[in-house]
């Protein structure tokens, strides 16, 4: 049987270092000079108001770069980076403007020729991906010939993981996005993950684990210099090697329990030939989720529960809440820890997704974003209603609703949302290994 190769390699130097984890994965071998290849990075968050934590949450432009290099090596001239980040606001194209810039894929341009874009100023298309999944696709990434797929090795709150098949998320449109994130029994988030790979284009991936992420995708998790690289000319190798690596079984994974299942793939890497450094050598357990506790009132943080807060019961997010409503969810919960003066409030949950229930005896009912409102408007468990409706809710809404629930936040916060990354910077400062030339090109 010929066993799929997936390469773990130390970076040590630019260029060299992709260009070993490209030769041992072999990676590379079956291109063609000519081909059309679509870059796919991961920069999952970008704000312009100020630096925020890069490492460990958006993929190197020192990688970018290299695989730049090697493909105009191979003879490579149509190359296009893309990406779909989100945004507070769907229509804002000047912040993914100012990432490319900023990370240098406009200095990429200028020396390689390369062309980079928004996916969400470009056309989609509908795919049916079998077993009820249609989602709809950047066509850039469809048309092409080959992709090269660069996410993080990173950590993720929802789907324990985050690598070369969760990456291919950022391809497909917002209302697709969201239709992912859904509690269905046996059709859930993880079921639908583990389709996105389905009808790509040859694929090469190499998780940029330079720097890692625990309990991410965000810059609140923990940021590690880790100085890894895994590639493979197959995705789903790639992404279980990687698993281990940062210390799970891929079964303990679902979406890559499912995509091993469409693909009648063993999990214990049977059918995988690791070379160069060997897994249990450069492992290093990663948390993937943020605890809560139990209080008197119900289910809080863990953070939240050492403070001592009391009357407030906010439940865990579950699969059901999408990347919108996870964006501003650490905003919400800061902003109650922040407004605790020790006396305890009266019985305030606060509900996010598609899928939560009220609790009973809580007196007041946030109801944060449209899906959990649609869901629970005519509720009559619920006591007082508090509902903030948008999609993404807005943060003047956000701080209303608290305010409504006898929760004095700060006004501040939510003036400033998009200042609030800046506050992780403080816990590099003075730290050479996290070092912000790898995100520039010059």
């Amino acid at each position: 049987m010929n066993k799929k190769l997936v390469a773990i390699v130390r970076y040590e130097k630019p260029l060299a270092s992709v260009r070993k984890a490209v030769e041992l994965s072999k990676g590379l071998d079956h291109l063609t000079s000519g081909a059309k290849v679509f870059i796919k990075p991961n920069i999952v968050f970008w704000t312009r108001a100020v630096p925020f934590p890069k490492w460990g949450v958006i993929t190197t432009s020192r990688v970018v770069e290299d695989m730049v290099v090697l493909l105009k090596e191979r003879g490579i001239e149509d190359i296009t980076i893309g990406e779909g980040m989100v945004t507070g606001d769907p229509k804002d194209t000047e912040t993914p403007a100012h990432a490319f810039e900023y990370l240098g894929y406009g200095v990429l341009k200028q020396r390689y020729g390369i062309n980079y874009l928004n996916v969400f100023e470009r056309p989609f298309e509908k795919l049916d991906l079998g077993d009820g999944v249609r989602l709809r696709f950047n066509t850039d990434i469809l048309t092409s010939d080959f992709v090269i797929d660069l996410p993080v090795l990173k950590c993720h709150n929802q789907t324990v993981v985050s690598l070369g098949i969760k990456n291919l998320k950022g391809m497909i449109d917002i209302p697709s996005r969201k239709r992912c994130h859904n509690m269905n029994p046996g059709k859930d988030l993880h079921f639908w993950i583990a389709k996105l790979v389905d009808k790509m284009p040859p694929m090469f991936t190499l998780l940029d684990g330079i720097y890692s992420n625990e309990r991410g995708p965000g810059p609140d998790g923990r940021l590690h210099r880790t100085n890894l690289l895994v590639a493979s000319a197959d995705v789903l190798s790639a992404d279980m090697v990687g698993a281990r690596v940062l210390g799970y079984e891929p079964e303990q994974v679902p979406h890559l329990v499912y995509a091993a299942k469409n693909r009648s793939r063993p999990f214990d890497l049977s059918d995988v030939e690791v070379i160069g450094e060997q897994i249990e050598n450069v492992a290093r357990y990663h948390e993937y989720d943020f605890k809560y506790s139990e209080t008197e009132d119900g289910i809080i943080p863990v953070p939240m529960a050492k403070q001592g807060l009391k009357g407030v019961y906010y439940q865990k997010f579950d699969l059901s809440m999408c990347t919108y409503c996870s964006g501003i969810n650490g905003l919400m919960l800061s902003a109650i820890r922040f407004a605790w003066k020790g006396d305890p409030w009266d019985k305030v949950e606060v509900l996010t997704g598609k899928s939560m229930k009220p609790t009973a005896g809580m007196k007041k009912t946030i109801l944060m974003g449209k899906c959990i409102y649609q869901a629970h408007k005519e509720n009559p468990d619920i006591q007082e209603m508090i509902p903030v409706k948008g999609c993404p809710p807005k943060p003047q809404d956000m701080l209303n609703a608290l305010h409504q629930a006898g929760i004095e936040a700060d006004p501040g916060l939510f003036e400033n949302i998009d200042k609030m990354p800046g506050f992780f910077m403080r816990r590099f400062e003075g730290k050479p290994e996290y070092d912000e030339t790898f995100f520039q090109i010059k």
